[in-house]
């Protein structure tokens, strides 16, 4: 029987690919606020610059590819059960493989009825004013926004409580309530971190083993040393 290992990951791995982030540059998301596209506020006060940077995310997802990363965290499939945990809205897990895949804040090629959350559809293209649920509401990007709840949280935490192995990649840690998950491993379970700046943890009662890489090349390291103790 396969040993667990649950990985959170976040946008260090998917700027490899080409993604910008926006922590990297003081607050700004491709150039915008991240108050005025990423805030219920902010669609509220211009539901059509909203919808135009998300078109232009949609379109920017179908230019990038997996990097190196995504395709080790697949291949683990084959030694481990892998649960991903992403912070990420891009599809570049599934696309390299990946079989379980959660995302805590929505998907980039997933738009929800405004007025009906659970009314969720597959969406490509532009969405545009117009384009509307059954009961004729307008649809919007499937992104948890700043100050919304974050749905997938809870079966998160139970995939983390009985993991095995938990490795972090490419987050800052600084993002809650993602940050919070390791607290619910146990006391015993290694904590891997993966990332080129990382942070303290604190209060972390886990052993854990610090990687200070990108990630395809700390994920690299963290493949050999999990295959070790098969």
């Amino acid at each position: 029987m396969k040993k667990k290992l649950v990985v959170l990951t976040g946008a260090g791995i998917s700027a490899e690919s080409g993604i910008k982030t926006f922590r990297d540059s003081d607050g700004l998301w491709e150039g915008h606020n991240v108050m005025d596209v990423a805030t219920p506020e902010g669609w509220h006060k211009n539901p059509a610059l909203v919808l135009d940077f998300y078109n232009q995310r949609r379109k920017q997802l179908k230019e990038v590819h997996p990097n190196l990363g995504h395709q080790i965290l697949a291949e683990l499939e084959n030694h481990f059960d892998v649960f991903i945990i992403t912070q990420n809205v891009d599809d570049l897990h599934e696309r390299a493989g990946s079989s379980n895949v959660l995302h805590l804040h929505g998907e980039l090629l997933k738009v929800r009825s405004t007025k009906n959350p659970n009314y969720i559809l597959d969406w490509q293209g532009d969405l545009n004013f117009g384009d509307l649920d059954d009961d004729k509401n307008q649809l919007r990007p499937h992104i948890v926004w700043f100050g919304e709840e974050v749905p997938a949280l809870d079966q998160a935490i139970t995939i983390t409580q009985s993991t095995d192995y938990f490795a972090v990649i490419g987050t800052s840690l600084q993002v809650y309530p993602a940050a919070g998950l390791i607290d619910f491993t146990t006391r015993e379970t290694p904590i891997f971190y993966i990332d080129p700046k990382p942070v303290k943890i604190p209060n972390l009662r886990n052993p854990l083993e610090v990687i200070p890489e990108v990630a395809s090349e700390g994920m690299k390291i963290l493949k050999k040393k999990l295959i070790e103790f098969i």
